[in-house]
C-alpha cells in the first residue's frame, strides 16, 4: 500500500489537500505559496499586453528537473512554470515578451542547458537566461523545428564537461530520416548550425568509428519521447502512452520494459498489461511512471535489465500531474493548484519513499543481499591522457550467507577498455567477508584486444562512464546505489612542458638577473627580422622588452654549435619525463637568423614536411602559432601523399625519428621561441610554452664588403709564393750579383752605425772616433 509522507511546512500556509485513498491510512499532501517579489515572477511588474503566456502542446504533462542544480525545474502542461526553489514558492505561468513576437506561444519541446531555458515556441528556439532574467532569440536555424535536446555534466570546471553541457540539437519530428534538417549548437543553444552526417540517408549509429554501424532496429508503433538520464551513463528512456522502451549503451540497443504486477504476474511490455503512461521520471538509477489507471509502477535502471513493479492503487492521477524525484528512492507527483485571490499558482506535493513502499509484504519483494558497496571513486572524473592508465578500487560486503555477483560496465566500450580482479579482503566484525575489486582503465586503442575497427579513432578524445554494480541485486536495494565515474579519455590539464635551462646567461655573468627586472629592453635589427614571419627584412629596428616575470633568465647556447632544446614533461609540479616526440619552434618576433641542421631529404622524408610558410598559409589556421597536434602531418607517415618536390628546403620539426638541431647565424642577443609539441600520439594536450635563449660568441660581421678585402688577399698570398720561387733563382745571375753587391755596403754602414749607437765603438782621446 503506497504510503506518502505528511505535509511539508510552507513559507505561507495555504488550506491542506488530502489525497484520497482507501483504509485507515493518512496520506496528505501539503501546498505552499510564496508571492515573489521582483523578477519575471513579480505580477505587479508585467502588464498584460506586454507578454504572452505559454502553453504546452501536449495533453500529458511533462516535468524537467536539472540534473546539477537540484532546486531548477520546469514544469510543462496548459501552463507552464519555472521554478528555481523546487516548487516551493507560488509561481506565475511563464511567460514570454511580446515583443519577441513569437505568433503562437505554443510550446513543443524544452531542455535545460547549464544556466539557461530552451524553448520551442511556434517552431522557432528561444532563450530564457534565468539568472539575468532576459529573452534571446536563437540564431542559423533556418527550418522549422520542433524539438530540442541536450545534455548537462555536473563536473563543472572541466572542459570535457562544460562541452557537454554547452551541447545542443534541434529538430523536427515527422520528416524523413534521409530529408530532415538537424541543427548543432555549442553556445549552450545561443548559435546553431547545420549538422551534416553523411550516413543520414540510410541511417546508422552516429558513433565513431563512423565506418561501421552498431545500432539495431526496434519496434514501436507511436511517436516517441526520449528522456536522457543523468550521469551520462548512456540510458535513454523512450515512451509515450502505449510504449514504454530502455537503452542502457546511448541506443544501440532498446529493449522494452517489462512489467510486474503481483509476485507471479509478468508483462513483456507497456502494451501487454494494457496500462496508459501519463508521465515518466528518472534519476541516474531509477525509473518511475504515472500512469492514467491512478496506478504508480518503479524499477532501478540498473546494469541488467529490470522489470517495472506495480504500487498499490491510490488516486494519484490527474491530468495536471507530473512526476519528479526529489532523490533516491524518493518520488513526488506534483499537481498545480490556482489561487482565487492570487494570479500565482501554488503546487500540491505528494511524496513517495519508495524503500517504505518497497517492504509492504504484499509486494513481497525480497531482501537486499548486499550490505555495503563502497568506493572512492563513486561521483567524481577522471582524465586518462594518452598512453595512461586509471586504477579503481571498491569494496563490497554481501550480507550472511549471501553471495553476490559484481558487475562492471562502461558506457563507451570504442573509447575505454576495463579489466576487474575481485580477491577477498578480511572479514567484518560480524564475520562478513569483505570482497575487493581492483578495476584497470585504460584506452581501448592500447589494451590489444579488441578488433581495430572496433576502437574510436586515438587521435580523437571521448568519453565513458564507469559503473560499478551487482548483477544479482534485488529491486529492494534502492539505497544501495551503484558507483559510476565520468572518465575523460582526453586532455590532462595537469600536464605542462618545461624547457631545461641548466646554464643560463646570468649563472655566466653574461647578463644581470636584476638588470632583467628593471624594463629590460633591446633592440632587433630590421636585417634580423620579419613581423609577417615569412623571412623578408623588416623596414625599421624592433624594441623588444623583456618580460622577465614570464621568461625567467635566457638559456646560453654558443652560436657555431648545433642546438636543440630539451623539453620536459611536468605533472602538478611533479617531473614526469624527458620529451622525445616531435615538436617545433618558431621566434615569436620574427627573427628568421637560424636554420636547421637537416633538410627534407636527410631527414628521410617520403612526403614533402609541413613547414611554418604552409601552416600560415592554410586558410583554417587562426594566428601565426597554430601549429599544433591537430593539424600535424608526419613526412614519414606512409598515408601522406603529398610529394617530395622540394628535398632541400629545411626540416623544421625537432625531436622523434630525426636527430635534426637549430644552427644561429653569426649573430649574438636573445631569442624568445615558442614551443609546440605537436606529435599527435603523444598528449590529447595542446602542450605548449614560451622561453628565451641568448646566442653568444659569434664575432661582429666586417662593415667592409667581402669582395673588397678578398681580391687583395688573394693577390699578396699570390705575389708571396712568386717571390720565394723567383728570388733565389735571379741571385744567381749577373744582375742578381750587382743587386747584391749594391746592397752590400750599405749593409755594413748600417751595422757600424748601430754598434756605435750600442756604446760598441772604442774612443781614445787624441785618436780618431772610430778605429
Amino acid at each position: 500500500m503506497l504510503k506518502l509522507a505528511g505535509p511539508r511546512a510552507a513559507v505561507r500556509q495555504l488550506e491542506p489537500s488530502l489525497v484520497a485513498g482507501s483504509g485507515d491510512d493518512e496520506r496528505q499532501c501539503a501546498h505552499t505559496q510564496t508571492l515573489e517579489e521582483g523578477g519575471v515572477l513579480c505580477a505587479a511588474s508585467r502588464s498584460p499586453g506586454d507578454e504572452d503566456q505559454l502553453y504546452f502542446s501536449s495533453t500529458r504533462a511533462h516535468l524537467i528537473k536539472h540534473p546539477c542544480k537540484k532546486n531548477i525545474a520546469l514544469y510543462l502542461g496548459r501552463q507552464i512554470f519555472f521554478t528555481r526553489d523546487d516548487f516551493k514558492s507560488s509561481l506565475l505561468p511563464l511567460s514570454i515578451p511580446a515583443s519577441m513576437k513569437v505568433g503562437t506561444p505554443e510550446v513543443t519541446s524544452a531542455h535545460i542547458a547549464d544556466s539557461v531555458l530552451l524553448l520551442v515556441v511556434n517552431q522557432k528556439i528561444y532563450i530564457y537566461d534565468y539568472e539575468a532574467n532576459s529573452w534571446n532569440a536563437s540564431i542559423g536555424i533556418e527550418h522549422p523545428v520542433s524539438h530540442v535536446s541536450g545534455d548537462n555534466c555536473c563536473y563543472s570546471g572541466h572542459p570535457f564537461c562544460v562541452d557537454i553541457s554547452n551541447s545542443v540539437f534541434a529538430y523536427l519530428h515527422g520528416d524523413q530520416i534521409s530529408q530532415t534538417n538537424v541543427y548543432f549548437s555549442n553556445t549552450q543553444g545561443y548559435r546553431f548550425q547545420k549538422f551534416a552526417y553523411e550516413r543520414q540517408a540510410r541511417f546508422g549509429y552516429s558513433e565513431h568509428p563512423l565506418n561501421s554501424s552498431f545500432g539495431l532496429p526496434f519496434d514501436y508503433n507511436g511517436t516517441l519521447d526520449i528522456l536522457i538520464t543523468p550521469g551520462q551513463k548512456g540510458i535513454l528512456i523512450f515512451w509515450f502512452e502505449k510504449s514504454l522502451l530502455v537503452s542502457r549503451n546511448s541506443g544501440q540497443l532498446v529493449y522494452p520494459v517489462h512489467v510486474k504486477e503481483g509476485p507471479n504476474t509478468l508483462y513483456s511490455s507497456i502494451s501487454e498489461a494494457n496500462i496508459t503512461i501519463h508521465s515518466v521520471a528518472a534519476n541516474e538509477y531509477e525509473l518511475a511512471v504515472l500512469t492514467q489507471e491512478n496506478n504508480l509502477y518503479y524499477c532501478s535502471l540498473g546494469i541488467l535489465s529490470s522489470s517495472l513493479i506495480k504500487f498499490a492503487g491510490q488516486n494519484l492521477w490527474s491530468q495536471e500531474a507530473a512526476l519528479m524525484f526529489t532523490d533516491v528512492g524518493r518520488v513526488e507527483i506534483l499537481t498545480p493548484l490556482p489561487d482565487s485571490v492570487f494570479p500565482a499558482f501554488d503546487f500540491q506535493k505528494c511524496p513517495v519513499n519508495i524503500q517504505a513502499v518497497l517492504m509492504d509484504p504484499q509486494l513481497q519483494v525480497d531482501v537486499c543481499k548486499a550490505e555495503l558497496l563502497q568506493g572512492e571513486f563513486d561521483n567524481k572524473m577522471y582524465t586518462i591522457d594518452m598512453n595512461s592508465k586509471l586504477e579503481l578500487t571498491a569494496l563490497m560486503i554481501p550480507r550472511p550467507g549471501m553471495s553476490l555477483v559484481p558487475l562492471v560496465m562502461v558506457s563507451n566500450p570504442h573509447s575505454l577498455g576495463l579489466q576487474a580482479i575481485i580477491y577477498e579482503g578480511g572479514y567484518t566484525y560480524d564475520g562478513n567477508t569483505k570482497h575487493r575489486l581492483n578495476i584497470s582503465l585504460r584506452q581501448q586503442h592500447h589494451w590489444g584486444r579488441a578488433d581495430p575497427n572496433f576502437t574510436s579513432s586515438i587521435k580523437r578524445p571521448t568519453g565513458s562512464t564507469i559503473t560499478l554494480d551487482i548483477a544479482n541485486k534485488e529491486i529492494s536495494c534502492v539505497d544501495l546505489k551503484p558507483l559510476t565515474a565520468l572518465i575523460s579519455v582526453g586532455c590532462d590539464q595537469e600536464k605542462k612542458i618545461v624547457i631545461q635551462n641548466e646554464i643560463s646567461a646570468c649563472h655566466k655573468g653574461i647578463l644581470d638577473p636584476v638588470g632583467l627586472q628593471d624594463n629590460y629592453s633591446y633592440v632587433i635589427e630590421k636585417e634580423a627580422y620579419d613581423p609577417n614571419f615569412q623571412g623578408q627584412k623588416a623596414s625599421e629596428d624592433l624594441v623588444v622588452d623583456y618580460q622577465y616575470q614570464k621568461l625567467g633568465c635566457p638559456h646560453l647556447v654558443y652560436y657555431n654549435t648545433p642546438w636543440k632544446p630539451v623539453v620536459e614533461l611536468w605533472r602538478e609540479g611533479k617531473f614526469q619525463e624527458v620529451i622525445k616526440a616531435e615538436f617545433v619552434l618558431l621566434e615569436v618576433h620574427g627573427l628568421f637568423t637560424y636554420t636547421y641542421s637537416l633538410t627534407a631529404q636527410t631527414a628521410l622524408c617520403r612526403a614533402q614536411p609541413q613547414n611554418w610558410t604552409t601552416i600560415m598559409e592554410n586558410p583554417g589556421n587562426k594566428g601565426p602559432f597554430a601549429w599544433n597536434r591537430e593539424n600535424y602531418v608526419s613526412c614519414h607517415d606512409p598515408d601522406n601523399d603529398a610529394p617530395l618536390r622540394w628535398p632541400n628546403v629545411p626540416y623544421q620539426i625537432l625531436g622523434g625519428p630525426t636527430a635534426n638541431k637549430v644552427i644561429f647565424d653569426q649573430r649574438n642577443g636573445i631569442y624568445v621561441f615558442y614551443v609546440s609539441i605537436v606529435d599527435p600520439y603523444y598528449s590529447y594536450c595542446h602542450l605548449e610554452t614560451t622561453f628565451s635563449v641568448y646566442v653568444y660568441g659569434a664575432f661582429p660581421l666586417s662593415i667592409i664588403p667581402a669582395t673588397v678585402t678578398i681580391i687583395p688577399l688573394m693577390v699578396a698570398m699570390l705575389l708571396s709564393v712568386w717571390l720565394a720561387y723567383a728570388v733565389p733563382k735571379l741571385l744567381h745571375t749577373e744582375k742578381g750579383l750587382r743587386f747584391k753587391g749594391f746592397w752590400i755596403h750599405p749593409c755594413r754602414r748600417c751595422r757600424k752605425a748601430c754598434a756605435c749607437f750600442r756604446g760598441r765603438c772604442r774612443v781614445h782621446q787624441g785618436s780618431p772616433a772610430w778605429s
